[in-house]
């Protein structure tokens, strides 16, 4: 049993103290607050004493006013594509893990710009138990009331030891003592307050389940449960069941083909349970050619494929869209187990694996995409804000998961119905849920509104409340303007559903914690904007009209029945037909540093960015991928310096040339004086064709958009050319020995084009 640091470690993390600190507000910009009355988010001035990353302790004791039974140990530090660093710290009270209580202090170029996060007051609470760890473990397990858990089974015990190839690793739960609030209380006067209590990790086997319970190590009560399998009534080439025609990878083994992916993170593995129940009698799925269309039979196989395609395209999503390598962010492999029990209607996450039914009367077997992104989405969710499965942070972790499977779906199957959950298994009803209209699956679509469920049900509401967090993403990724259940009218401006998934991501992953609620959640995605986009930018507004279009905080100035916000601009499409021989693998301004595969011709960065200055000399570095040869690709970078939404104003093309080199390219610019200040679109476009503009489509190459925030500019109205000091187009150069050659277009390197390229 591990449950306290010793003084000697917590006196070297600087959190011991022998008075308690008055709040420190002498350089603080804004405070919000969080219900219990503690500081949410402190926002510090620019000017004046700020705090240094390196006095971040300091900054959490002033704020906090951190007295000497309170300990803040540091867990991690991370930094962003924002040029943020992120340093996580969790509370200890008298040495002691207080539950869901984390604190971040966010800082840049060194200085913290703001902290935020869960903070618990425990003041005077008895910290010896009165039970041992075995009482609370007998009083956990009769509160589960399984007929039998995974630690009763020695072939589940043996398969998780070969597994972790560890021959201590057991399912047995392992008492943690703990502060947690006290949630479930038979006496209403002791709700919410910080209880010192055992923590299990219970797994049972039949029926299954999985969740964190908590004992009061006082007198025996549970007073909190957390799920760990979320029970999603929800669900997913191949020959797949529900999207066609599909590629996928699989291994070769001993003659035949397997399910089994290595090219992924750790793998992509999926397996068949024979409508079994031990998880270490799964076999592999085979095939002869790997032409895997015979799948299509009475034991529904071919569902087999839509989950390990699917398992593959949640995580190309989270590597290409948000750099994000596997749920945990580390290539954690992601394995599927198909055919779970007989008629089994459910999908879920256990913490390690994905394990899907074959559905019965309600649904058909639960593997469509949506679905598996929806529960990979919780596996996300574990290893970022870990919010509780309970109430209004169960609510958003189910509808960021709700969220991430229509995410999926829009980048990997934009033809099926984003805005539905389970469109494809529901034998009953249109889906399980629809973000569009919830109210029309009975969820709400306004905090408290209509269909706002009250009460301890499916632990406080989680999949019906969820509906507010599914309809606030649609109607920032979409845009509406209506009237709400609290008779608000409002107007919220679309940003597209990519802009909506960076922001929602930011959020979930660098600011929610594991006891927010949906004002905090308001808060920190007003914050994540403004970090992504800039304070004040389209993206903020939109972000903070959505919170108020579904009763969640007040509207941006013009937010409400008014005169709407700006619109961001619509830019043409241009996207390459073919990725399969050459793409962009290089775009690097600044802050923004992207290597990449082929994004099927054209990729979406917008949501990265970075700020340069009117007036100032710009270096950009780009470079091609080849499969074999290297081709002679044109490429040009454009940037709407006006942003009137195209790139034909004089000025605006700012690199031409070409090159049929695999190395580092580079060319220099200057941002003119008359360029309007705020966002910018910036265009990369790497074509065979000389004559391809910054519009439209063509063969071979592909595009990418990216942001530039310009400073120090011009308010130019919309439309007026910005050219009056723009320099000539750039050439590229590559950087061989230290000296700058130019690379423009070569007659002798030139391939005939009456050969097909597939020949090649």
């Amino acid at each position: 049993m591990i449950n306290k640091y010793s003084a000697a470690t917590l006196l070297l993390l600087g959190g011991l103290s022998s008075t308690t600190f008055a709040q420190d507000f002498s350089r603080v910009k804004s405070q919000e607050l969080n219900e219990n009355g503690t500081p949410a988010l402190v926002q510090f001035r620019e000017q004046g004493a700020a705090y240094q990353l390196s006095e971040a302790k300091t900054a959490l004791r002033d704020q906090l006013q951190l007295g000497s039974e309170d300990q803040m140990v540091q867990l991690k530090t991370d930094a962003d594509q924002a040029g943020f660093v992120h340093e996580k710290y969790q509370q200890y009270y008298k040495g002691i893990k207080v539950e869901h209580a984390t604190y971040s202090v966010h800082a840049r170029q060194g200085r913290v710009e703001s902290i935020s996060g869960q903070f618990e007051k425990v003041r005077g609470l008895n910290t010896t138990p009165a039970l041992d760890a075995g009482a609370a473990l007998g009083r956990a397990m009769q509160f589960v009331g399984a007929k039998e858990y995974m630690w009763q089974d020695a072939a589940e015990e043996a398969y998780l030891k070969a597994q972790e190839n560890d021959p201590s690793a057991t399912y047995a739960p392992k008492g943690e003592l703990v502060v947690v609030r006290d949630m479930r209380s038979a006496n209403p006067l002791k709700v919410g307050r910080p209880t010192l209590a055992w923590k299990f990790n219970v797994y049972a086997k039949a029926p299954v389940s999985r969740a964190f319970i908590y004992v009061d190590a006082h007198s025996g009560e549970v007073v909190f449960q957390d799920a760990i399998i979320k029970h999603a009534a929800a669900t997913g080439s191949f020959a797949t069941r529900y999207s066609g025609t599909q590629s996928s990878t699989t291994d070769s083994f001993n003659g035949s083909y397997r399910l089994r992916d290595v090219t992924r993170g750790s793998g992509v593995q999926t397996f068949d349970m024979n409508q079994g129940t031990n998880y270490s009698s799964a076999v592999d799925f085979t095939d002869a050619n790997n032409s895997w269309t015979e799948y299509n039979n009475s034991a529904f196989d071919n569902a087999a494929l839509d989950a390990h395609w699917g398992a593959q395209a949640v995580y190309d999503y989270w590597k290409n869209v948000h750099g994000r390598n596997s749920y945990n962010g580390a290539g954690a492999a992601i394995k599927s187990y198909v055919h779970y029990s007989r008629s089994y209607e459910n999908a879920y996450w256990d913490g390690t694996r994905m394990t899907y039914g074959d559905g019965a009367t309600r649904f058909s077997p639960l593997t469509s995409l949506d679905v598996c992104a929806h529960e990979i989405g919780h596996a996300v969710c574990s290893s970022t804000a870990n919010l509780t499965y309970s109430y209004e942070s169960g609510a958003l972790n189910e509808g960021f998961s709700d969220i991430w499977g229509a995410a999926v779906e829009y980048y990997k199957a934009p033809n099926k119905q984003t805005w539905l959950i389970g469109e494809d298994i529901d034998k009953q009803r249109p889906s399980l849920r629809s973000m569009s209209n919830p109210n029309a699956e009975g969820q709400p679509d306004t905090y408290q509104g209509t269909y706002w469920a009250t009460g301890s049900g499916d632990n406080g509401g989680v999949h019906t409340n969820s509906g507010v967090l599914n309809h606030w993403f649609y109607l920032l990724s979409v845009g509406k303007s209506g009237t709400n259940d609290k008779g608000n009218a409002y107007n919220v401006a679309a940003i597209g559903i990519d802009a909506a998934a960076k922001i929602a991501y930011r959020t979930e992953a660098v600011y929610l914690t594991a006891s927010s609620n949906y004002a905090a959640a308001r808060t920190y995605s007003i914050q994540s904007a403004k970090d992504l986009y800039g304070a004040g930018s389209a993206q903020e507004i939109a972000v903070t009209n959505a919170w108020y279009a579904v009763g969640v905080g007040a509207a941006a100035s013009g937010g409400g029945g008014g005169t709407p916000p700006p619109t961001p601009a619509s830019y043409c499409t241009s996207k390459g037909s073919n990725t399969t021989y050459e793409w962009i693998d290089l775009v690097q301004l600044g802050s923004i540093n992207r290597t990449s595969s082929a994004d099927g011709g054209y990729y979406n960065g917008t949501a990265t960015s970075t700020s340069v200055a009117a007036g100032s000399s710009q270096t950009i570095y780009i470079s091609a991928g080849f499969r074999s040869t290297a081709y002679t690709e044109n490429w040009k970078v454009y940037i709407d310096y006006n942003q009137d939404g195209d790139f034909t104003d004089a000025g605006e093309t700012v690199v031409s040339g070409s090159s049929s080199s695999s190395a580092t390219l580079s060319a220099s610019f200057t941002v003119p004086g008359s360029a309007k200040s705020g966002a910018t679109r910036m265009r990369v476009v790497m074509s065979d064709n000389a004559g391809t503009t910054s519009c439209g489509s063509f063969s071979y190459g592909e595009t990418e958009d990216y942001t530039l925030n310009i400073t120090g500019g011009t308010l130019a109205s919309q439309g007026v050319a910005a050219s009056s000091t723009a320099t000539p187009s750039a050439s590229l150069s590559t950087s061989v020995a230290d000296k700058a050659v130019s690379l423009f277009p070569n007659p002798a390197e030139r391939r005939a084009e009456i050969l097909p390229r597939a020949l090649r």
